[in-house]
């Protein structure tokens, strides 16, 4: 079986597990053809979603996971083209999103708890929307299917091998994901690729400059930093820092604007290729995100965050637990934290009054802004640069606010 196994999604499996008690009731009574609408979640927690297969690799309850940890957000995992090929979404490439009631089911639990979803497209198996569809136009409307079934208000776009390595695929991609920012104001959208030392390779690169050529910019650029040659936090804060560099170089950014624009997903335990990150680790990058006030920290997946037995699985990677010593969701825990760090702490109102003199209008949690629209928050004026509701004026969360200074 090819690299990265644990993240692909076999059909067997797939089906085999829609009679999943979790979901069981729902697809009996057949009350779950459509997930409810979302409860308000805040960009911080679409960025802190940790991946969840809610069909494969022996799923937790979200529920349960929701109540152990204080998480609110996952990322379901993944929307393929059929396995016999078209352009209409399924889960995994074996079920489709049209007549899904099982996946529905699960976003209902979490939803219910006051919680959301994003879901990811794309991922290392199978194959891909952009690589069936004949263009930009009928990927986003595949896509769109996904967004109206399930009452999506967050979308990660994850492009990796073998599907990165096609220019069309790429442009299809791409050209989808801005399609879809245009017609869903205000969705949250990440887009993930894989990690090497320089930050990321060729073909991520050319991903990048294939957004550049097509004046996207999505909430967040996220690198993989496993399954190339890595172990541990210092190699991929190492990556971290030379992604940086790639994005200032791609889009034009300082320093900040990129970190403001940058994301991670990790992979918690031992890797398909023999490397170990264990919660230290996980700890050690969480500081470093949150220093440099990154935009998305997440990892793959809670379906291994849980303990092998014997702990470390006889020195073999899984799908379902994680192969290193660890309590149940201690990976995903680290995802709360980053939730509740971003947006970053802002001075105090007592000492510096929102408004403080500027002559913008004070900023409004309650209030729509669009792109060019400027308010004063923290004694700043801060200017939007695309569509936003209840994000605090920062430098840090999705990168939406540009800071104009102090008044």
């Amino acid at each position: 079986m090819p690299p990265r196994h644990v993240r692909s999604l076999t059909a067997a499996v797939a089906a085999a597990c829609l009679t999943l008690a979790a979901v069981g009731t729902a697809l009996a009574t057949g009350r779950h053809t459509a997930a409810p609408a979302p409860t308000a979640v805040g960009s911080n927690w679409y960025a802190a979603a940790p991946y969840l297969m809610p069909l494969d690799n022996d799923p937790p309850d979200a529920g349960a996971v929701m109540d152990a940890t204080g998480l609110k957000a996952f990322q379901l995992a993944f929307v393929l083209a059929p396995n016999g090929g078209g352009c209409s979404p399924t889960w995994g490439g074996t079920n489709p999103v049209a007549t899904d009631t099982a996946v529905a089911g699960v976003i209902s639990a979490i939803r219910a708890k006051g919680g959301d979803v994003s879901a990811s497209v794309g991922g290392y198996g199978g194959t891909k929307l952009g690589q069936s569809c004949a263009t930009p136009e009928a990927t986003a409307a595949a896509y769109q299917q996904v967004i109206d079934k399930y009452g999506l208000k967050a979308l990660d776009f994850d492009l990796e091998e073998p599907e990165y390595e096609n220019a069309a695929a790429i442009h299809n991609e791409i050209g989808a994901a801005k399609i879809l920012q245009q017609k869903n104001p205000g969705i949250y959208l990440s887009v993930t690729t894989a990690g090497t030392v320089d930050g990321t390779g060729w073909f991520g690169k050319q991903m990048l400059n294939e957004a550049k050529s097509q004046s996207f910019t999505p909430d967040n650029f996220s690198i993989m930093p496993f399954d190339g040659g890595f172990n541990g936090a210092a190699s991929q804060t190492a990556a971290l820092t030379n992604f940086n560099a790639v994005l200032r170089s791609t889009f034009g950014w300082d320093e900040a604007t990129a970190y403001a624009h940058e994301g991670i997903s990790q992979m918690n335990g031992r890797s398909d290729t023999g490397e170990y990150f264990t919660q230290a680790d996980f700890q050690t990058v969480l500081d470093f995100a949150t220093a440099h006030h990154m935009a998305r920290f997440t990892n793959w997946s809670v379906n291994r965050d849980r303990q092998c037995t014997p702990p470390d699985n006889n020195g073999k990677t899984s799908g379902t637990c994680s192969s290193v010593p660890q309590g149940a969701y201690d990976f995903t825990r680290y995802s709360v934290k980053f939730a509740g760090a971003t947006p970053p702490t802002t001075p105090s109102p007592t000492t510096t009054p929102p408004g403080g003199s500027c002559t913008a209008a004070a900023y409004r949690a309650e209030t729509v802004y669009v792109g060019g629209d400027t308010v004063a928050y923290a004694g700043h004026t801060w200017r939007a640069k695309w569509w936003t509701q209840g994000e605090t004026p920062s430098t840090g969360g999705s990168g939406v606010w540009q800071d104009l200074g102090a008044c």
